[in-house]
């Protein structure tokens, strides 16, 4: 076999393999959920919140109060601190169905609310 037909047939194997990693990659990809939240007076709102199950989610919350804020959730295997008037977008994985606590570390007796996947 001649060298340039191994090079041709190598360009091509090289090309069907690229076709098919970006056909099992954009099959595989989930758009995610967008979830708005706030947050203010030691309150989430609203204090529940659904998404799909088996589908990433993105909540997009805002701190309304004057002082930070800790999101988190052990369930969901989250945290994040938000500053004060500030806005933050927090990934979740797709998760099963079920119900996923979540609250403000810094008020965690008062500033609780939870996920609900369906």
């Amino acid at each position: 076999m001649s060298l340039s037909r191994l090079l041709s047939n190598t360009t091509f194997l090289a090309a069907v393999c690229l076709a098919s990693v970006s056909a099992v990659t954009a099959a595989g990809a989930q758009s995610a959920t967008e979830i708005q939240l706030s947050y203010k007076d030691k309150k989430f709102d609203p204090a529940e919140i659904n998404a799909p199950a088996n589908t990433p989610i993105v909540i997009k919350l805002k701190n309304l109060d004057a002082k930070a804020m800790e999101f988190e959730s052990k369930t969901l295997h989250v945290e994040k601190v938000v500053a004060s008037s500030s806005d933050a977008t927090i990934n979740v994985r797709a998760q099963k169905p079920g119900r996923y606590e979540f609250f403000d570390e810094y008020n965690e007796k008062v500033a609780r609310g939870a996920l609900v996947v369906k």
